[in-house]
Parts: C-alpha cells; structure tokens; sequence
C-alpha cells in the first residue's frame, strides 16, 4: 500500500515538492494539501493536467486548520512541511500537530527538490521576507547584462489564480501582466524586471518553466520568494541578511539553510539599521557559514518630490508580505518620512475595511501603516477604501511597483524607491566575473 500524504503548504513550494518528488512515486498517494498565509487559496483543487495519471480527480487544498482532522479521516501516514518565512519554533509546532494525530513529519530538503539546469544558474535568496532580496536580483541582473549575457529571471511561485492556467508563465511586457489577471504581490516581484527588460518566468510546474527559460538564456537567475530555498541548484547561492532584524538569519526556517548553503552573503540595509544589529549579524554570518564571502551593501532610499513630506500628515504603504509574515513593524516608508520631517504617520486602523482589519488583527506587530494586500480584486478594492478613508495629506508609496496604477487615491501620492548599493571593497560584480570565468565556454 502506498504511504498516505499531505504537503502543508501556502500555493507555492508545496506544488513543487509535490511535482518533483510525489507526482509519479506510485509508492506514495498525496491525499491533500493544506494552505495558510494567503488569503483565499485553499477550497480549490489541485488540478488533474498538472497532478498526473495517478491522480484522475486531483487533489484537493485544505484550510491548515483541518490538519488533525484530514490525518485521521484520510490515515494519513506523513506530514510534509512545506512553506517557508516562519519560525523554527512555529514548524515544531507543526510537527507536534502531526505526530499527535498519529502521522510522522518530514521536512524535503535541496537534494530531493533542486532542479539541474543545463545552463548556469545564480540564485538570489534571503533569510527573512523584505531583507532587500529583490533590489539585490535586479543588481545582479544589471551586472550580468552588462558583461553581455542573456538573463532570463525565473521568479518563486505565486500561483493565486487558476492553476492549470499558471503552471508555465511568462511576462515580458504591463500586458503579459493583465492577460495572467497579476495580483498586486505579483506585480510588486515582476513589474521591476520588466521595467529594466528582463523577462521573468514563473507559474506552478518548475521543470516545465526550466524547459522554456533555458531555451533564451545564458544565465538563470532564480527569484526566490520569502526566505525558501531555490528550486534549481544554483552555481552561485547569494543569500540576503537584514540587520533591521538581527539575529533571525538563524532562528528562521528555512532561511537559516540559506544561510548556511550560502556562497555569497550580502548584509543588506547598513546604512539605516542599528549599528549592533550590523554587529551582530557579521558575527551570526562568520560563525554559522565562515566559507561564505560578504557583501555589505546600502539601501538608499529616495523620494521623487522629497519636500512633498516635511510638516505633513502622511500615510505609509508598505510592502504587504514584508509586514504581514515578514514581522517587520515599519519598512523603508516609515524610515523615509521621520528622515523628511513628516508631522505625522497618520494610523489606518481605525478605518481599515474588511480583509485588511482581518490581516491588522492577525498581525498586531503593524503599527501605523498600510501593507499593501492585493491577492484579488475584492481585496484591492479595500485596500482602495482603506486609504481613501484614512485622513492624510499625503500618501507615502512604499512598494516596489507603483500603487498609483493600480488604486485610484483621493489624495496626492509620493512614491518611494530604493536600489543595493554595494559599500564595502568586495562587490557583486567582482563575484559574477569569477563566476562567469570560471564557467566551461559555450
């Protein structure tokens, strides 16, 4: 008889693990996944095109929540871990969850889940969510344009709508972006790619995606999302710290593996963190991996009207992941407006509106800011209610596309940007030419 299975997840590395271990083990029968984080993704099926012959009907996806229940109903033999941006503590408890209801537990680690490319691979992880992992893969990119490569960016999945539709997608232009109906957080990980000309592939089946993105590729730069591993096996592994939350590069899972599988580690945010946490994040990095090479890098932030902000009544939109599961309490917004002399982070709320009191109430980390949630149209929608309820003088725009597009405001709106810069004599640029040199021609 097959083991019985369920792969906890949140629509993303779980659809992997599930492709490239399970989907053709006939040893093994997968009788569910369960979803958490994302709002609105369990209650759907994953579909039979992409589940395989041995499972005709799919498979279904249920609330984490129902956990004990599915184990007992279904015999379930094996609990599979697999999503990430949470606490070792927070898995343990998993694991607790399962094993009381009769199952074992199992964490599947890079052996059992990386991909092999044909062609060379730089991948760009981080240890938490919101480190700066994003502005170090545009960086990276940049550098291997300019040495005259092909890059092709294959993002971490974020596959929120119909899946059969998203197992393989690729966007090179606004309009690939509105043909897949992009949520905002999608937006917020392609649209600065495509600003700079890079195309990104993403979507749910990872060896179909690697089977299209090699085919325009000299290089794959792999996008992670979170702080999860890669699914291809990179030749270069860098991995993103932040000292803004020093000590969670190793009390974080799985990015305390990032860390540790690191080749390249950049302490990113050095110029506006805590002098101690830069402290004790050099001496985390030197002790969990002394092999790694260091980067420390900058985040400057800046602002297209910078004398829009002083003695005003602002509110801050944040990134959403970074504030939601990410725990950050503020982010480059809120650093920005006490830099600019804002009189005041106006506190939203008071008049959040459906799913985004939900998430103030699941999050009471958030102080007063906006994260800004998108996963659907009705969840835009109060996004767009929430800032225009809130009584300011001013939006401040602090996500990585511009909102503006997107939600129609009822009061002016800054936008705020940021890039990597490196500060230190060892640079990113340095690491790829080696990388690229010591690569077989051709």
């Amino acid at each position: 008889m097959p083991r019985r299975v369920i792969i906890m997840g949140a629509a993303g590395r779980d659809f992997h693990n599930f492709n490239v271990t399970y989907r053709q083990d006939p040893s093994y029968r997968v009788v569910a996944f369960t979803a958490t984080q994302i709002p609105d993704i369990e209650g759907r099926t994953y579909p039979p095109e992409l589940a395989g012959e041995l499972y005709p009907a799919g498979i279904p996806i249920e609330p984490e929540d129902r956990l004990e229940e599915l184990v007992r109903r279904e015999q379930v033999d094996l609990v599979v871990f697999a999503y990430s941006d949470v606490s070792h503590e927070y898995v343990m408890h998993r694991a607790s969850r399962a094993l009381a209801a009769g199952a074992d537990f199992a964490l599947l680690g890079p052996k059992a889940t990386m991909l092999q490319a044909p062609c060379p691979v730089v991948a760009v992880c981080a240890t938490r969510t919101g480190a700066g992992k994003s502005q170090t893969t545009r960086r990276v990119a940049q550098i291997l344009k300019d040495l005259g490569k092909r890059v092709v960016v294959v993002r971490h999945p974020m596959p929120y709508g119909d899946l059969a539709r998203q197992a393989v997608q690729r966007f090179a232009t606004y309009g690939d972006l509105d043909e897949h109906g992009c949520t905002i957080e999608e937006r917020e990980e392609y649209e600065p790619h495509l600003d700079r000309g890079s195309v990104v592939y993403a979507g749910v089946d990872y060896g179909a995606i690697l089977e299209r993105a090699r085919q325009e590729a000299d290089v794959l730069l792999w996008d992670g999302g979170n702080n999860d591993l890669p699914f291809y096996r990179p030749d270069l592994h860098v991995v993103v710290v932040d000292p803004h939350r020093a000590g969670h590069e190793l009390r974080y899972h799985p990015g305390e593996a990032n860390l540790r599988m690191a080749d390249v580690v950049v302490i990113n945010k050095v110029d506006s963190a805590p002098p101690d946490g830069v402290t004790t994040v050099r001496r985390n990095v030197r002790e969990a991996n002394p092999r790694a090479r260091v980067v420390e890098a900058a985040s400057p932030i800046s602002l297209d009207v910078p004398e829009t902000l002083k003695g005003k009544r602002v509110l801050v939109v944040e990134d959403g992941p970074t504030l939601t599961h990410g725990e950050m309490p503020y982010g480059a917004g809120v650093i920005l407006a006490r830099r600019l002399e804002a009189r005041e982070l106006v506190d939203p709320r008071p008049y959040a509106v459906g799913s985004i009191r939900e998430a103030y109430a699941r999050y009471p980390h958030i102080g007063p800011l906006l994260p800004a949630m998108g996963y659907g149209v009705r969840q835009v929608e109060e996004l767009e209610q929430t800032i225009n309820a809130t009584p300011a003088d001013l939006v401040l725009v602090a996500t990585p596309i511009d909102l503006r597009r997107l939600v129609k405001m009822n009061k002016p709106a800054a936008r705020v940007r940021y890039e990597l810069q490196e500060t230190g004599e060892l640079t990113l640029s340095d690491i790829l030419k080696e990388l690229l040199a010591g690569l077989p021609a051709g």
